[in-house]
């Protein structure tokens, strides 16, 4: 498996592709991730075509085992980020 692309190798590449120079993709992308913080945080989603879907999920509380001593124990509720892939770049990787 190949290693996965740095942020710095991410904004370099988004500025070649916009033509622009690298602070101004470094602010795009910041801006970018900024809003999509916010909008999952606040229980929104955010959907960016051909990529997926971000969404934060609740979990209900449940009981689970102290894989060190095995035993078991109550976790409380919590909530989850989640990424459901677009059948776009699914079909894309595949084929």
């Amino acid at each position: 498996m190949a290693k996965p692309m740095t942020k710095t190798q991410l904004v370099a590449a988004l500025a070649d592709d916009m033509g622009s120079d690298k602070k101004t993709a470094g602010a795009a992308l910041d801006a970018v991730i900024a809003i999509i913080t916010r909008e999952v945080s606040a229980g929104g989603a955010v959907t960016l075509p051909g990529i997926g879907k971000i969404y934060c999920r609740e979990r209900p509380e449940r009981m689970v085992r102290n894989p060190a001593t095995g035993e078991q124990m109550k976790k409380e509720a919590d909530k989850v980020v989640k990424m459901t892939i677009a059948k776009a770049l699914k079909d894309s990787v595949n084929g």
